[in-house]
């Protein structure tokens, strides 16, 4: 499908653009076209579960042996419950506040700060897409082999690409079509992932998860615990587990679409529990099979690697078919949730106009049709990375998606201090305050992981966007010079951010991550 076959579907009908108040949809969805608790859910799980799990067991082993990766698991899965509660906390006590990622930077922190969030959420998730392309490429060369090697040669660009557009032409169908494709599709994902672990389950073998268990010196022999030894293999599967948990929101961004904010909440809990469960299995049970280094070395998905190892044609192809549906059904929904943070930021005046299009659907069409265009130019740049370039990808999209989760608990932390408590709410203040505190560190233990190069590349990304900050604050009525639309403290961060990022592609340049 290319764009001029998409472009019908996607004609839009321009919307009053004066700024409203944060959060405030410029026109909502009649009850029909709400989305309930099982679609909340399905979009949950299923943006969260693309295909970065068919590719875990050699992602995690990458870095991180069997006792390492428990660790990890459980640390992510403790920090990222908090994040979790944060959504879900602040759904109940600012159920006002809708597409919550920006509204609550926003609302908290100021136009700028709110502003950076939405942007960097939509283009971090942008470049997640990117991962999708190159994932689900890398097995269609398991149908055609040697066609697209690595997932991103010229030819799985070109397939990629397809793919994108013909996204873009269903995302403009809107989010109650969104939802009943992806609970079927969240379906479909799923078994193959039930059939793997069975699988894997009936050939597990206790003595060989054991073996190895905190790693190996290079020589080959079995590490015993090393405090700092495991700590630096935990830190070294931060960027994946971030990545695979990117979606945790789901039902918050399209909260303003959902028929209660009690089912926002019951559907974060339910598809946090199911994901965390699922993700563990994945990456810990093929180390009673396999070592660590020989899973690490496995081709991409290394899922569909290990079931062609160990049961043959059937099993890969089960996995391979997986990932296909896993991918596609993950696209759709990160399509829908993304296209909503330029939209809701356009009609606050803080990005153009534009954005505020919505199409007969519902659908933000132009916001969807900008967004297709970035993830087709980051198709074509993945082409020149360097290496897996699928590891590069998802290390930068979890980079760029860190500072909005940050952002989101401090400003719980920010309301359990500053403002009244409503009542009626079943979590208390104390809770909400602790929730904050934990989610803030945890995101800030998560960019220190993930390295310098990364961080200052996430920068570089984040201050490239400052233009469409200035353009949306002149159409929404802003005067004055280009200074005078930002506060001192805002400079401040603006001009940091900048040097930062410029430092940050000189970085980018001398560390080889594109050829």
């Amino acid at each position: 499908m290319t764009a001029s076959t998409s472009r019908p579907a996607a004609k839009a009908t321009a919307q009053p653009a004066k700024a409203s108040a944060p959060g405030k949809a410029a026109a909502q969805p009649s009850d029909a076209r709400k989305v309930g608790l099982v679609g909340l859910t399905a979009i949950v799980i299923s943006a969260m579960v693309g295909g970065g799990i068919y590719n875990l067991p050699q992602s995690m082993s990458e870095s991180a042996s069997a006792g390492s990766q428990i660790l990890a698991w459980l640390i992510t899965g403790v920090g990222m419950w908090f994040i979790a509660n944060t959504f879900r906390i602040l759904a109940q006590v600012k159920p006002q506040l809708k597409n919550g990622i920006y509204t609550y930077a926003e609302r908290g922190f100021g136009r700028f700060v709110g502003f950076l969030i939405a942007y960097g959420y939509w283009i971090c998730n942008c470049i997640a897409l990117v991962a999708y392309g190159v994932m689900i490429m890398a097995t269609m060369d398991y149908f055609f082999p040697g066609a697209f090697s690595g997932g991103n040669n010229i030819a799985s660009v070109i397939g990629a690409s397809a793919v994108t557009w013909l996204m873009f032409a269903l995302a403009c169908r809107g989010v109650k079509s969104g939802a009943l494709i992806n609970v079927v599709g969240t379906i479909g994902k799923i078994v193959p992932v039930l059939i793997f672990i069975v699988a894997i389950i009936t050939v597990f073998q206790l003595k060989v998860f054991l073996d190895g268990f905190w790693g190996y010196a290079a020589s080959g022999a079995a590490l015993s615990f090393n405090f700092g030894d495991v700590m630096g293999q935990v830190s070294g599967t931060m960027a994946v587990t971030l990545f695979l948990f990117t979606g945790i929101e789901g039902a918050v961004v399209v909260s303003g679409e959902a028929k209660s904010q009690s089912d926002v909440s019951k559907a974060t809990t339910l598809g946090f529990i199911v994901v965390l469960l699922l993700y563990s299995a994945v990456s810990i049970l093929p180390l009673g099979v396999y070592s660590s280094t020989d899973i690490a070395g496995m081709a991409d998905p290394s899922m569909a690697a290990i079931m062609q190892d160990r049961f043959g044609d059937a099993g890969s192809l089960i996995v391979n078919v997986g990932v296909i549906i896993a991918v596609l059904s993950s696209w759709l929904v990160w399509m829908l949730m993304l296209a909503q943070m330029p939209l809701y930021a356009a009609r606050d005046g803080i990005f153009p106009k534009r954005f505020t299009a919505v199409n007969a659907k519902g659908a933000p069409s132009y916001s969807l049709l900008w967004s297709t265009i970035v993830i087709q130019v980051a198709l074509v740049a993945s082409h020149f990375m360097s290496g897996d370039a699928w590891d590069t990808i998802i290390d930068i999209s979890a980079v760029m998606c860190m500072p909005c989760y940050m952002m989101c608990a401090a400003f719980l932390w920010k309301v359990a201090v500053t403002e009244q408590w409503p009542e009626g709410v079943r979590f208390s203040r104390a809770n909400g305050l602790v929730t904050g505190v934990i989610g803030t560190l945890f995101a800030v233990y998560l960019l220190y992981s993930s390295g310098l190069t990364y961080d200052m590349v996430a920068a570089a990304l984040y201050a490239v966007g400052v233009p469409l900050f200035v353009i949306g604050r002149r159409q929404a009525g802003a005067t004055g010079s280009v200074a005078s639309l930002f506060t001192r403290g805002e400079k401040v961060l603006c001009v940091a951010l900048v040097v930062v990022g410029v430092a940050g592609i000189v970085l980018a340049a001398t560390s080889h991550l594109f050829s």
